[in-house]
């Protein structure tokens, strides 16, 4: 079972930093193999979505995303470091992961259209959420990526 937390960056302790940067650089840098600078400053203006899971009797950071304001990255929000531990990958972590940040910015930001730079492999998993392709395919960092924006709706399938 997941236990989620939303935080703004100053309400995260050093641990849940330290658990984020890891689980990031577990997955971008060493399991995708791209070398870029992760900590590029927009942690600090973001909300944070971290899934925690007990295992093996240690609490563990198994999901996490940021939620951009608007105007930071897009004109739009963005959700960004959209990430699932390979520990609870073919759960339906990511889907809840989805799932628990559109209620969230249903709830808080009152359904704004939010914008991301989706890797394209990923495509169909964003559709699922009501995200549409607005550009064509780009390199960012050695991956493939397409921007998909949702436009503001109070609920999502």
């Amino acid at each position: 079972m997941i236990q989620w937390q939303w935080r703004e960056f100053a309400q995260l302790s050093g641990a849940d930093v330290y658990a984020i940067l890891a689980l990031r650089s577990e997955i971008f840098v060493v399991e995708q193999k791209c070398i870029y600078l992760d900590i590029d400053g927009i942690d600090l203006q973001a909300w944070h979505l971290l899934g925690w899971q007990e295992i093996d009797g240690k609490r563990c950071l198994v999901a996490y995303l940021r939620v951009l304001p608007q105007g930071l990255k897009f004109a739009e929000m963005s959700l960004g470091r959209v990430v699932s531990s390979s520990v609870v990958r073919g759960t339906g972590v990511g889907r809840e992961l989805l799932s628990q940040s559109l209620t969230h910015i249903a709830e808080k930001f009152h359904a704004q259209a939010i914008r991301i730079s989706a890797q394209l492999y990923l495509q169909q998993f964003y559709e699922g959420f009501g995200f549409h392709v607005c550009s064509s395919a780009y390199d960012e960092d050695g991956i493939a990526h397409i921007e998909m924006l949702r436009p503001g709706l109070s609920s999502f399938p």
